[in-house]
């Protein structure tokens, strides 16, 4: 009962994805564009993450605080 090995498939079918015409360029990524505007506005970014960082600590030692205080 020995099986003849099975023909190798080749590639005769199109890609699925469709191709873009030659003078366009597909459009970046949400990600690269939060990227790029983070590295074009270095101060407005690094001052709202200071923000951020300074508020979530302050939730943290207020809720430290609260639960302390309600909880001998």
């Amino acid at each position: 009962m020995s099986q003849s090995p099975s023909p190798i498939e080749t590639d005769s079918e199109p890609a699925a994805e469709t191709p873009t015409p030659p003078g366009t360029a597909p459009q970046p990524s949400y990600v690269k564009l939060a990227m790029r505007n983070m590295v074009r506005k270095r101060g407005t970014s690094l001052f709202h993450f200071t923000l951020t960082a300074i508020a979530l600590l302050g939730i943290l030692i207020g809720l430290a605080f609260i639960d302390r205080y309600f909880h001998p």
